[in-house]
């Protein structure tokens, strides 16, 4: 019987094994330098002790104290007393570069992109405790293989949320918990392109991320125009579509509400067509001189999917979102998440169903909304100091802020030029089309992100680079 297998920390070196019954001292060194050299062991990498390895590989532990010898004293590893042998710290290898994030490459001295919270202020200690309760109360078999529509305790405290904060109307079982509204909407489109629905219509000027991901899924995007009202419906209404993506609460990137008139046309296009919908509530919890409009899921729960996530409300990274569609999809919905990922980890959706019923997210967004209004106010404020020809453009509301531009001002150049001098600032014009232009000309600038005190050092920047 072969002796039982036991490892404090396991290191696959196949190159070694293979010699371990021959002249293997030189192979466990030369070993060890390919998988450094080759990415496989990254910098700071905590390797096994001497004798772990040692009997990992089935050789002398010398053997393996000889090849950490010389492999610190060409670099490679580092010891110390009390943490044992890793990997040094600054080498590169062949796939650092190729992992390396692309928001590092330029870094950005102000980075004004829209969309982005204020993640310094995620309230940690009470996810932590949230979620500590959550596991408390979880059962052993919460830790399984999920439902995939979703933790049945989260669904029940989203459609009473969801109910009470912007009038949707929806039984637990009509919800579908997604990992962001991403999901949410690669979902729809399976659903769609199986029913042979693949024109899907989208708001010009627009979340180009949206249309590129509809277009990847084989559906067929088609632009339809957006202005001062919202969508325009009789455009939509000359298009083969039978769905419609719509930001009907805050356009984006227009930071317009959709017209009362536009809404109940929308509604009765998609009676008359068959058509589906689709309601992205990307950042409904954020105003700040008015209430929200109810969602238009409301008005019309057979004909309207609505999605929601967390990414602009609490953080992106959490990957949490919720899809309210209406009933004769569900089915379809649900498999199609099976067969995607069988459903959304338990625990965090736990941890939020918890926030939701105890207030703390009502808190947290109470809180953001005041963080958030100060520093709208602060950015337009030094807007008007510095830049008055800058016209702001939309509601109070969200996360970011479209600036109008002077007629006849290439949008494109202005991005370039601030981009030169390190300041992030995306053009109106990135928001549509490749070589279609913008409806004018105009910046649209995020504001959550940096503190006040930086958002009047940006403006200030931005006044300087354009002089």
């Amino acid at each position: 019987m072969s002796e039982e297998w036991a490892t404090l920390r396991e290191l696959l070196l196949p190159a070694a094994t293979a010699t371990r019954r021959g002249r293997h001292g030189r192979g466990v060194e030369a070993a060890l330098r390919t998988a450094i050299r080759g990415g496989q062991l990254t910098p700071g990498t905590r390797l096994p002790s001497s004798r772990d390895l040692a009997r990992q590989l089935g050789v002398a532990r010398g053997t393996v104290t000889a090849a950490y010898g010389q492999l610190t004293a060409e670099g490679y590893l580092a010891t110390r007393r009390g943490s044992g042998t890793s990997v040094a710290a600054g080498l590169s290898s062949g796939t650092a570069a190729a992992h390396r994030p692309a928001e590092e490459d330029p870094r950005w001295r102000f980075d004004l992109r829209p969309g982005r919270p204020a993640l310094g202020a995620f309230p940690r200690a009470e996810w932590v405790a949230a979620t500590r309760a959550a596991l408390a109360r979880l059962p052993d078999e919460a830790l399984g293989y999920p439902d995939p529509a979703g933790l049945p305790e989260l669904r029940t405290e989203l459609a009473g949320y969801l109910g009470r904060v912007r009038a949707v109307t929806a039984e637990p079982d009509d919800i579908v918990i997604t990992n962001g509204a991403t999901e949410a909407l690669s979902l729809l489109s399976a659903v769609l392109a199986g029913q042979g629905r693949a024109d899907v219509a989208m708001e010009e000027p627009g979340h180009q991320g949206q249309t590129e991901l509809l277009r990847g899924l084989g559906l067929r995007p088609h632009a339809v125009p957006a202005d001062s009202g919202g969508i325009r419906v009789d455009a939509l209404a000359a298009t083969p579509c039978r769905a419609v993506v719509v930001t009907a609460a805050h356009q984006f990137p227009l930071g317009v509400a959709l017209h009362p008139d536009r809404r109940h046309a929308l509604l009765a296009w998609a009676r008359e067509r068959d058509a589906l919908v689709i309601e992205d509530d990307y950042d409904a919890e954020h105003r700040y001189d008015r209430p929200a409009l109810r969602a238009m899921q409301a008005m019309d729960p057979d004909r309207v999917a609505y999605v929601g996530s967390l990414s602009k409300t609490l953080a992106p990274a959490l990957r949490l979102g919720w899809l309210v569609a209406p009933r004769a999809l569900r089915a379809g919905l649900v498999a199609r998440k099976r067969w995607t990922d069988l459903g959304c980890s338990p625990l965090p959706q736990a941890a939020f169903a918890g926030m939701l019923r105890s207030g703390g997210y009502d808190r947290h967004l109470r809180r953001s909304r005041l963080l958030y209004r100060r520093r709208r106010d602060a950015l337009l404020a030094a807007l008007a100091e510095h830049l008055p020809d800058w016209q702001p453009i939309g509601i109070a509301a969200g996360l970011h802020v479209l600036l109008r531009l002077p007629d006849g001002v290439d949008d494109c150049a202005v991005h370039q030029r601030l981009a030169a001098h390190g300041i992030l600032a995306p053009a109106l014009s990135r928001y549509v089309r490749a070589g279609t232009g913008g409806p004018y000309p105009g910046l649209v600038l995020g504001y959550a992100a940096l503190p006040i005190d930086r958002l009047h050092a940006a403006v200030a920047e931005i006044a300087a680079a354009l002089r």
